[in-house]
């Protein structure tokens, strides 16, 4: 209890640093950047555009940025508002003042833009249990549903009432990092906060529609592939499956399109561990999830990636044999849950458990559409 109640006086006093930084820079007039990870989901890309719409409510000068080639917001979140906000890293030629990095557990997370934010303040705003506490100032509760529910609580600090605009951000962020309120995460202040964003008059069910329920024909295509070629290892309780370059150009998709599949393989009832490789240049990009009682956080982090406990990733330069090889390797010392539902750890590093929120990816890409 004592514990429990030292980490809430921390992150009350953490929060309070953030907001005393914001209004500064705000009162001075300094740059701020608010950078969301590599290729942002809706979290990270909903947190930064949200903080970003308050600042400039609060007369300050905002900016937000995140490093992806080309520079293009994912098709299922152009309807968010504040893109105007947005600068492509190769526009950023003088060094702000103060940084935000929302939804990034490590400095890798950010790409182009840790060398540009260097010698910048930076504050960490992240809901990983895995963050490597990077920044001047570290506002990091691992208990918290999404990074976009941490937004909320400083946007009400520094005194912006909650309009459609920030709301559908703000409510992009939660129900990705959910799975629409289907995770764990879950709790009665999930559902209150989400009842407070829907009372601004969003249109929730286009939200949806937008984040998972609007896809191209190439992406039906792709994942009949796809999923035709999965491969299901009882002996290791995984399901993976992996997609190459050369199929996402034959079906005409961008790679960020492909985020969803996991989703989809994830629910063969066969196995508790999903695994899908994506083949991005010359590297292959992991993607791990978990039903509940495989640490998939630790096992990534093990290969130098990380992420939640239960949704999780890597990146390598091995073939797709020998990075299977290790992942099956790595699978039989990953941490168990004994009860997943209560969330208590065995294995050789259940010292180090994580009970953070998983992360789940995007699944299809659409048009963009109004959700006031």
């Amino acid at each position: 209890m004592g514990r429990a109640m030292s980490d809430a006086s921390d992150l009350v006093a953490d929060r309070a640093a953030v907001v005393a930084a914001l209004t500064a820079a705000v009162g001075a007039g300094d740059d701020i950047l608010l950078v969301a990870h590599v290729n942002p989901d809706g979290d990270s890309l909903g947190s930064a555009l949200a903080l970003g719409l308050a600042l400039r409510t609060l007369g300050g000068r905002p900016r937000v940025s995140f490093d992806a080639e080309p520079f293009a917001v994912p098709r299922t979140l152009r309807f968010l508002a504040g893109q105007e906000l947005l600068v492509d890293p190769v526009a950023i030629t003088a060094r702000p003042s103060l940084v935000l990095c929302l939804d990034a557990a490590s400095r890798s997370r950010l790409g182009r833009l840790a060398g540009i934010i260097a010698g910048s303040r930076v504050v960490i705003v992240d809901h990983h249990a895995s963050n490597t506490r990077f920044g001047d100032l570290n506002l990091v509760d691992s208990e918290a549903a999404s990074t976009s529910a941490m937004v909320v609580d400083l946007i009400d600090a520094l005194g912006v009432a909650l309009d459609a605009d920030l709301a559908a951000a703000i409510y992009t962020g939660l129900v990705t990092d959910t799975g629409s309120f289907r995770f764990a995460a879950t709790t009665p202040a999930v559902h209150r906060l989400a009842a407070r964003l829907l009372a601004t008059g969003i249109r929730h069910d286009l939200i949806s529609r937008a984040l998972w329920d609007t896809h191209r024909f190439g992406y039906l295509k792709l994942l009949g592939e796809v999923l035709g070629r999965a491969r299901l290892e009882p002996e290791h309780d995984l399901v993976w499956t992996w997609c190459t370059q050369v199929d996402l150009r034959a079906v005409g998709l961008d790679y960020d399109e492909i985020e969803g599949f996991i989703d989809t393989l994830r629910t063969a009832s066969e196995a508790e561990v999903a695994l899908i490789c994506k083949q991005d240049g010359d590297v292959w990009k992991v993607s791990v999830r978990s039903k509940g009682s495989v640490d998939v956080g630790a096992l990534c982090a093990g290969l130098g990636g990380g992420g939640h406990r239960l949704a999780a990733g890597f990146v390598t330069r091995a073939e797709l044999v020998e990075l299977m090889d290790t992942v099956r390797a790595a699978l039989v010392r990953a941490p168990r849950l004994a009860d997943p539902a209560a969330g208590a750890l065995t294995g050789p590093d259940a010292a180090a458990g994580r009970t953070s929120a998983p992360i789940q990816g995007r699944a299809g890409r659409g048009p963009a559409v109004s959700v006031r």
